[in-house]
């Protein structure tokens, strides 16, 4: 797709598209990264202290962080990669109260990260597996394999639709944004 066929379809939407530079631009930069990676696995408003503290322990592998490493992230996120986000409009960075949330455009970068732990399955995983368990099973069931011929290939099929659907539901409900009321949303330039 075209730059401007996704500035167009974003102007749909109501919220601009980022580009795929600014994009990659933004996770090009591990604190950025982890920083984006907290407030998905929150999905919630956290204080620059709290988010300073989780990316330093990631940074550092250790828990709690030696304090030196804490205020050098805290006070790169601060003067740097939050100013930095939030005028991108990734995240919103109340400055006077040093709070942290997602924004508009937070989803736009997170669809680039599928952040999973190392025993986790991502949803495009699950996602092929169902397919494939779906074209097997009903596969058998037109061939009237015994267990599988309990059922007729359409009604495995809506099942199978059925689990998608449900499947698709859920991904989409636990991965709403969630804002923080008190902080005002973004004006459109």
């Amino acid at each position: 797709m075209k730059i401007n066929e996704q500035a167009s379809m974003a102007s749909v939407q109501g919220t601009p598209q980022l580009t795929k530079y600014e994009i990659h631009d933004v996770l090009r930069n591990r604190r950025r990264t982890w920083v984006l990676e907290q407030l998905q696995q929150t999905r919630k408003p956290i204080s620059l202290r709290e988010l300073s503290e989780k990316v330093a322990a990631v940074e550092t592998g250790e828990t709690p962080p030696p304090r030196n490493i804490r205020e050098s992230v805290y006070n790169s996120l601060h003067q740097t990669h939050l100013p930095k986000l939030d005028e991108l409009g990734i995240v919103e960075y109340h400055v006077d109260r040093k709070i942290v949330a997602q924004a508009e455009r937070f989803q736009q970068v997170t669809l680039y990260m599928e952040v999973v732990s190392a025993d986790d399955v991502t949803w495009a995983t699950y996602y092929l597996t169902v397919g494939v368990v779906a074209l097997i099973v009903i596969t058998l069931s037109n061939v009237r394999f015994p267990v599988f011929a309990a059922l007729s290939a359409t009604e495995w099929a809506i099942l199978f639709f059925a689990l998608l659907g449900l499947s698709a539901l859920y991904q989409r409900v636990s991965h709403e944004s969630i804002y923080l009321d008190v902080l005002r949303p973004r004006d459109n330039d």
